[in-house]
């Protein structure tokens, strides 16, 4: 193709090219820092702080009692909590009530009883009445805790936010709408408890308006990361009323295609509407001991805390009636709030962008800074960094995680910050020896626009498929677009083009890099090559800038284009070599240790019909402790269906004296070839789950209730075809009742009764320094089943 001609060498040619180059990164340095400094948490307020705001060190007092200890759903340890709950609600002068019942699961946590999953729950319930009610606000959080850790984060931050939330509320003036506080039981297990409050309680019937606050970290800002649908309202309250609103539209679309649920995922079924938040980064320790109220970052408490209290003041003034909007708003963080627009925009800016850039490419190629050939080969370029940079994060994080294999039973790494910018570094890497090997022979503008032919691209392709995620490619391809006209309108080598592409990489780093550094604990490292995609986006939309680091293209022959091409080198080398670096930093940095150990996994089973014990585990690449447990895969299908996994690893284990759960038959009647069978599971041991399955070969399910309640028939295959999960079984046992139709004598069915704890069984050995437990509801698991033919 040979060298770009003279009027082909970019965007802009200023006569003090270093000084331009200078003068645009520091400004580009400038707003990113802004840029990154507005989704920053706030810093925590002192216990004298004003009693109308929010306190961080107030909150915490809460904090170190609700995670004082480990306080699953149905412990003695709960009972303790929920004590604290309502003293605490008692003393800011509400009437606080426990709502006390059985309810089934909400989304798809458990998936282990090829049933129906229940619980019994004890939420905790106060209402502020408003002065003339439009309508409810509920602020939710669960107190809970998996069974493998205090919950100090998940979710103490939550309660503790809300409780010092109240306190504000009730030291002021009444609010217009009704306030409700609900303190959820159960969320570990099966989003239970927040199912029963939105589907039973008389609060709430009329529905209303809910702010859930979680946790899945120890710190970094708390993002508004999930709304109800057609939330343009909702979302304007959010960006007026919080005080440091940290959102985008970005991350609702993608965890509404996520698999996972909270709290808030009942109250969307049941009809309400509102927002979820919470803070991420930290997530080593998410559900693990370590969750302690110590490791809690009191600046994301704050942040939780003002937002939650800013909006339950802004909801309870408010006409609640005014909410109702017909479509999803486009918003994202800036310095000093919220950017927002409406969603039925996003199409046709979208759609707008792209004729921009065809109209650039046009009148460039008319002004003589390009050729139609170049501008081809420039767009076809352009999706190299696109497609490698995000490949070589992955290829990364594949490597550290051979050396580090640990690493893959954990969210994030326990010091992620090195691997973080060993992955940006790496993009800036790719996206700067691309540019060096092809800016020669194919010309800075003709790929400066190729660039932005595939921002707008993905601009509609993201307006298609997630609309709320369109404006991190359309707003920056547009900004591109308006810069590149006026660079090709004005005087080449005068200061307005270096200007008005600078004011473009501005509006690119304002939009794109806030989601780079989110992306990072939103994903976890396993998902790095996610970042380092947005990462490239943003280099191609602020590509004229990077051409100012470069030489004048075109025009050098002998050694003054040899010196050209080392220069331009530069860039690509040095950001291989700070890659390499802090890749090296990172796996020097990130070891296991007594304070960040190395996570492992494993259970106890015990058939105690057969008397055969073996231990059990969810790694597939077992640490050295593990291994001495394990050393075989294993089917559990038919001993223990309610694990929910069909193979683990496992492993020989001696029997432990431990009762079986005790299956009474209350009743036995039979109808026209049906027999009702009404049972009495009772566990002999304090357990947190229990479980029932039929052998759907000896008979089908007709009909059941668990505790009174009625249960969908659902069968999975296998031997054990239906079955039920209770989780917080009363000590007093439950109530099965089962019409079926029998198709062998006996019918079968097994019991299973599940705690926690493995110190006490014979072979266990514990943990030495520097091995921890992974974040797992089965983690610690010791389970006991028995098989009982009726």
């Amino acid at each position: 193709m040979g060298a770009p001609p003279a009027a082909d060498r970019a965007l802009s040619r200023p006569r003090h090219r270093l000084v331009a180059a200078l003068a645009a990164l520091v400004a580009l340095a400038a707003v990113g820092t802004l840029a990154l400094l507005a989704i920053r948490p706030p810093t925590p307020r002192p216990a004298d702080a004003p009693r109308d705001e929010f306190s961080a060190d107030r909150a915490y007092e809460h904090v170190s009692v609700v995670a004082r200890q480990r306080h699953p759903a149905g412990s003695a340890a709960n009972d303790e909590v929920r004590a604290h709950l309502e003293a605490r609600l008692r003393a800011l002068g509400l009437t606080p009530e426990v709502q006390d019942t059985v309810a089934e699961e909400a989304g798809q946590l458990s998936g282990a009883a090829g049933g129906a999953t229940l619980a019994r729950v004890r939420n905790v319930v106060a209402r502020l009445a408003g002065t003339d009610p439009t309508g409810t606000v509920f602020l939710v959080a669960h107190y809970d805790a998996v069974q493998t850790g205090p919950g100090g984060n998940d979710n103490a931050a939550g309660v503790a936010a809300i409780l010092e939330v109240a306190r504000a509320l009730t030291s002021g003036p009444r609010p217009r709408n009704d306030l409700v506080f609900v303190f959820t039981d159960a969320e570990e297990a099966c989003l239970c408890g927040a199912s029963a409050f939105a589907a039973d309680h008389p609060l709430a019937a009329g529905k209303g308006v809910v702010l859930n606050l979680e946790a899945r970290g120890s710190t970094g800002p708390v993002i508004m990361f999930e709304t109800s649908p057609e939330n343009a309202a909702l979302v304007d309250v959010f960006g007026r009323a919080a005080p440091h609103p940290v959102g985008t539209s970005f991350a609702v679309e993608v965890y509404r295609a996520l698999p996972n649920d909270t709290d808030f995922t009942a109250f969307l079924d049941h009809g309400f509407v509102g927002l979820n938040s919470a803070y991420l980064d930290g997530g080593a320790i998410y559900h693990t001991p370590l969750d302690t109220p110590e490791s809690m970052d009191r600046a994301s408490l704050q942040h939780h805390g003002a937002n939650a209290l800013g909006l339950a003041r802004e909801f309870g003034r408010i006409d609640l009636a005014d909410l109702a909007a017909d479509h999803d708003a486009t918003y994202f963080p800036v310095p000093g709030g919220l950017a927002r627009y409406p969603g039925t925009l996003v199409l046709p800016l979208a759609l707008l962008t792209l004729a921009g850039v065809i109209v650039l490419g046009w009148w460039a190629r008319r002004r003589g800074r390009v050729t139609g050939g170049r501008l081809a080969a420039g767009f076809g370029l352009a999706l190299v960094p696109i497609v490698v940079a995000p490949l070589g994060a992955q290829l990364l994080w594949a490597a550290i995680s051979v050396i580090r294999p640990g690493n893959a039973m954990l969210l994030d790494p326990y010091r992620p910050i090195w691997y973080r910018l060993a992955v940006l570094a790496l993009a800036a890497a790719v996206l700067f020896a691309w540019y060096a090997l092809t800016r020669r022979r194919v010309g800075p503008a003709a790929l400066a626009i190729g660039g932005l032919g595939w921002l707008a691209l993905l601009g509609v392709l993201l307006a298609v498929l997630v609309p709320g995620g369109a404006y991190l490619a359309t707003l920056p391809a547009l900004a591109g677009v308006l810069a590149g006209l006026v660079a090709v309108a004005a005087r080449i080598d005068g200061p307005v083009p270096v200007i008005a592409v600078t004011l473009a990489g501005a509006v690119a780093v304002v939009i794109l890099l806030p989601v780079v550094v989110l992306l990072f604990p939103a994903l976890g490292m396993a998902m790095g090559g996610v970042a380092a995609l947005f990462a490239v986006l943003l280099g191609l939309a602020a590509l004229p800038v990077v051409d100012l680091l470069h030489p004048e293209a075109g025009g050098q022959r002998g050694m003054a284009a040899l010196r050209a091409r080392r220069r331009g080198a530069l860039p690509a080398g040095a950001a291989a070599l700070t890659a390499a670096v802090l890749a090296g930093v990172g796996i020097a940095a990130d070891r296991f240790d007594a304070a960040h150990p190395a996570p492992t996994h494993l259970m106890y089973a015990l058939d105690a019909g057969t008397g055969q014990a073996r231990w059990l585990s969810l790694e597939s690449d077992p640490q050295p402790w593990t291994a001495e447990y394990v050393d075989s895969t294993v089917s559990i299908a038919d001993d223990f269906p309610g694990l929910g996994r069909d193979e683990l690893l496992g492993g020989p284990a001696q029997a432990a004296d431990l009762p079986a759960p005790r299956l009474e038959v209350l009743s036995d009647t039979g109808t026209a070839g049906e027999r009702t069978l009404r049972l009495r599971f009772t566990p002999q041991r304090q357990v947190r789950l229990a479980t029932l399955h039929v052998d759907t070969s000896t008979a089908v399910v007709r009909s059941a209730q668990v505790a009174g309640r009625p249960v969908p028939i659902e069968q999975r295959e296998g031997r054990w075809g239906f079955g039920v999960v209770f989780h917080a079984p009363p000590t007093e046992g439950f109530e099965v009742v089962l019409t079926v139709v029998p198709s062998a004598t006996p019918v079968a069915l097994r019991a299973t009764d599940v705690s926690d704890g493995l110190d006490a069984l014979p072979g266990f050995r514990p943990r030495p320094t520097g091995v921890g437990v992974v974040g797992s509801h089965s983690s610690e698991m010791l389970a006991v089943a028995r098989t009982y033919a009726l």
